[in-house]
């Protein structure tokens, strides 16, 4: 078993060095990762989490910074709100590991002290050493750790009141999964479009995101289409979901706790793409999950892409009910979709309303 699942499976860290090491710091900016925690600006920290205690996902960390980066330079606050990072700020975050195709990749470091070297690693203000990036970024911002918040004595992780992981469940509610290729095929726009145009339709709708790296804008960006209600893996006390063997427990966590305000249908987004480096293909291994989607909605760049998600797919018995995401832009990408693949399209972009109603039809079909 690696490190990075190991640690998940960890008892909560208590604290118990000499008082006189604690300190008191007042940041400039709390990074939405930490919302589960309500951090307050004035926050007592260590220096060090003590010996034998590694650090994990999830614990939270104030930070300097020490450099910038003109194309990556901002960080989204617990009140979604982004705020640009200057040189010398102090932020309160939480350490994670990132896997990004199209951005960052670090690792929760082995050790952690005051004085340490780090990297702000997303918007979401996970930090940890990174190990590379995409070529179109420029260097991660290099952070030195101040210290570890403390509360009650101990040290803080945002697994503090998270909603638990469930092995099994049955959903009141079906599932629309929103898939795709990787990040940046357009999931988020299309899981949007479909909130937006079923929640005109009558519908109560509440929507997840149940993959990826953390970050409040998409399930914000839920919120402003319709959705009544959402949440997140960051709402399990997950960081992000690299490193977690199977997600689908977490998920049915998530699917429970938005089912109990009786949505008629929830929206789930799944963040990377269905292999990668997030776990996403763990919730096409759960039955339970499977038997809880309504319709499938598959996002692909390009004609390979979308077959390829369509042949992976269907080695697990799952059919994707419709094809959405860049490869729809062209009435020609639409037609080739249908005619070679045997799959509906519809752009979410321009057809956003006869995506929405391709949906809409595979719900009813479910309910009956």
């Amino acid at each position: 078993m690696s490190r990075v699942t190991a640690e998940l499976d960890q008892n909560p860290l208590q604290w118990s060095e000499s008082r006189d090491e604690i300190r008191l710091v007042r940041v400039d900016k709390i990074a939405s990762s930490t919302t589960n925690l309500n951090l307050a600006n004035d926050l007592e920290i260590i220096p060090t989490l003590g010996t034998g205690h590694p650090p994990r996902a999830g614990d939270a960390v104030v930070v300097r910074t020490l450099t910038d980066n003109a194309t990556y330079n901002t960080i989204e606050l617990v009140s979604g709100r982004m705020a640009k990072m200057n040189p010398g700020d102090l932020i309160a975050g939480v350490l994670g590991y990132r896997r990004a195709l199209k951005g960052f990749v670090g690792d929760v470091p082995e050790h952690i002290a005051a004085g340490d070297h780090l990297h702000i690693l997303n918007l979401g203000g996970l930090i940890g050493r990174c190990l590379g990036h995409h070529h179109g970024l420029n260097d991660a911002i290099k952070v030195e750790v101040i210290g570890m918040p403390i509360r009650n004595g101990a040290p803080l992780n945002i697994r503090e009141n998270a909603i638990p992981p469930l092995d099994h469940f049955i959903s009141p509610a079906p599932l629309v999964v929103v898939a795709g290729t990787c990040m940046n095929s357009g999931k988020t726009f299309a899981a949007t479009e479909v909130i937006k145009h079923l929640t005109r339709a009558g519908l109560k709708v509440a929507g997840a995101k149940l993959a990826g790296v953390a970050c409040l804008r998409d399930t914000l960006n839920m919120q402003d289409h319709g959705a009544a209600r959402t949440l997140s893996f960051l709402d399990c006390g997950l960081p992000s979901t690299v490193g977690v063997a199977d997600i689908a427990p977490y998920a049915k966590g998530i699917i429970a706790a938005l089912a109990a305000s009786q949505p008629d249908c929830i929206v789930v987004e799944l963040g990377d793409g269905i292999i990668g480096g997030y776990g996403v293909s763990s919730i096409f291994e759960d039955r339970e999950l499977m038997d809880a989607t309504g319709a499938l909605v598959f996002c692909a760049g390009d004609f390979v892409g979308a077959w390829g998600g369509r042949e992976l797919l269907a080695k697990l018995g799952i059919r994707i009910d419709v094809i959405s995401g860049p490869v729809t832009d062209s009435r020609m990408g639409r037609d080739y979709v249908g005619s070679e693949f045997g799959l509906l399209a519809a752009n979410a972009t321009n057809q956003g309303e006869r995506l929405s109603l391709i949906v809409k039809e595979k719900l009813e079909q479910w309910s009956r």
